[in-house]
């Protein structure tokens, strides 16, 4: 499961937040650049499909290590949502001083990240795609009181509560699922990231929420959105929200046949084919045939 790191050692120590860099099969290693953003408690893995299809099809392609992740739980908790964009802007700057044209794509927090950084780089970020966007956990597997979570995460108790992940660990398919929960049983945060969220970390993801929507109207980049319909952490009320707030162009990709963790479920190549289609009709690069 785990990629391996296609940049040297030491260029990998002076950008500690990025996970791994793909120059493989792009045409211009200056041309057009995408940033993927995995999720919270997540890896860069979780980008893997992704990340093969556009450096595939002509991009350069950054993957973003966000703080706190892919170490123990104790890691994570001591870090906060300025953490997280912290590493998003450590990566796209560096990303910005090399190519012309970056795009982004994130798979729930790391979509919302991706939201942040253009509404704070709005001549810049040239195109977005957003999977499983996050701002309710609305989703058919979520308790009936989820509505009140953020009560719930103002308290002591809820703070220090641990939301543990289980089956289905929001993959539909049984096969791709197994080796996933065999991974985050045994601790391997690096391959399938954590089985546990503390509630710091998930009112640290909250605030955030609430910061970003009155930032939604200010961005006008041209944006990917693909969700899938049985997602079970999140509804289709969280897409259809994004989507009538965004100012730029907005094209939404409904998704029959995975849960939430579409960039690993059963139609991962769509997602990735979506996404590699959307950034080269506008970066002018036309990807394979699928």
């Amino acid at each position: 499961m785990t990629i391996q790191t296609c940049i040297p050692a030491a260029a990998e120590a002076a950008l500690p937040h990025i996970g791994y860099t793909y120059h493989r099969g792009a045409l211009d290693e200056s041309g057009p650049a995408v940033l993927l953003i995995h999720g919270l408690a997540g890896t860069p893995n979780e980008m893997r499909s992704v990340a093969r299809c556009l450096s595939a099809s002509g991009f350069v392609v950054y993957a973003v290590r966000l703080a706190g992740h892919c170490g123990s739980e104790a890691d994570l908790l001591k870090t906060g949502w300025r953490d997280w964009y912290g590493s998003v802007e450590t990566v796209y700057a560096d990303a910005a001083q090399r190519h012309q044209t970056v795009f982004v794509a994130g798979l729930c927090l790391g979509a919302l990240l991706a939201l942040h950084l253009a509404a704070q780089h709005k001549d810049n970020v040239a195109g977005l795609a957003l999977y499983s966007l996050p701002l309710w956990y609305d989703g058919w597997s979520m308790p009936r009181l989820s509505f009140l979570l953020p009560w719930f995460l103002k308290t002591e108790r809820g703070l220090s509560y641990r939301f543990v992940g289980s089956d289905p660990f929001s993959i539909k398919d049984e096969r791709l699922r197994r080796p996933v929960a065999a991974a985050k049983m045994n601790g391997n945060t690096t391959a399938a990231g954590a089985i546990g969220i503390s509630g710091r970390s998930l009112r640290e993801m909250g605030e955030f929420v609430e910061l970003l929507k009155p930032e939604l109207p200010t961005i006008n980049v041209p944006t990917l959105i693909v969700h899938a319909v049985e997602d079970d952490i999140c509804g289709l009320r969280n897409p259809r929200y994004v989507a009538r707030r965004l100012r730029g162009p907005v094209r939404t990709v409904l998704l029959g046949d995975c849960y939430h963790l579409i960039t690993v479920d059963r139609q991962r190549a769509q997602v990735a084919g979506e996404t590699a289609e959307f950034f080269g009709a506008l970066a002018g690069v036309t990807p394979p045939r699928r």
